[in-house]
């Protein structure tokens, strides 16, 4: 039943954008009414997820202690939910110690982040409005979904091979990049949209759509 399910949604204050003091209550009003949900900016809630059966990574910097790391790393393999979304996939961008520069970068993606999310950031053109195709019907959260067209920030990502890609863009750049995927972690199932940037894609329907049969398919629901 939903009424029994639990769900933690993490994010961050500490970049100009992506705020979770902004964002994070629009990212709970997606998710199902009979969900429980915790919204944290607490890294350390990941050192024991027992309570939940989700996670949603709204995080940009993504620098966890290790007790951090594999709390979340070990309630996916046993068969916990992981949804990232948006940010989750920047696995470079870190906070600066420079006070006049609030963000700086790793030369390499946190490989075991990598590895769960299935894919990570490269770059973005400007937000503007694309289309996003579904190109797959017969995956649980896209089967009852039609395309949609999105104002947001374009991602530019790595993805793997073995990912099963939803859902790809249609941008002038960037065409056929994909924008939606799923994959198997161990018992755990991962779920990543790129979409998200700020209120505009947050709130559009057929994103919320999207994340609320994700939320569903992730809790077994």
């Amino acid at each position: 039943m939903e009424n029994s399910r639990h769900v933690l949604v993490i994010g961050g204050n500490r970049f100009p954008f992506h705020r979770f003091e902004v964002h994070g209550s629009l990212i709970a009003d997606m998710i199902p009414d009979a969900f429980d949900v915790t919204l944290t900016t607490e890294k350390e809630s990941l050192t024991d997820l027992s309570e939940y059966d989700a996670v949603v990574d709204y995080l940009t910097d993504s620098t966890f202690t290790d007790a951090q790391q594999r709390g979340l790393l070990t309630f996916v393999e046993e068969g916990g939910g992981y949804l990232g979304l948006h940010c989750a996939a920047d696995l470079t961008s870190i906070v600066s110690d420079d006070p006049d520069s609030h963000i700086t970068h790793r030369d390499e993606p946190f490989s075991a982040l990598r590895e769960l999310v299935g894919g990570h950031f490269r770059t973005h053109p400007e937000q503007t409005t694309f289309d996003v195709r579904i190109v797959d019907h017969f995956h649980p959260v896209t089967a009852n979904l039609s395309d949609l067209r999105v104002y947001d920030e374009p991602y530019v990502l790595d993805v793997d091979d073995d990912v099963r890609v939803l859902a790809r863009m249609d941008h002038p750049d960037h065409a056929d990049m994909p924008v939606v995927w799923t994959h198997n972690y161990e018992e755990g199932k991962v779920f990543y949209c790129s979409l998200g940037h700020d209120e505009a894609s947050l709130t559009n329907g057929d994103v919320r759509s999207l994340i609320a049969n994700a939320i569903r398919w992730l809790t077994r629901a």
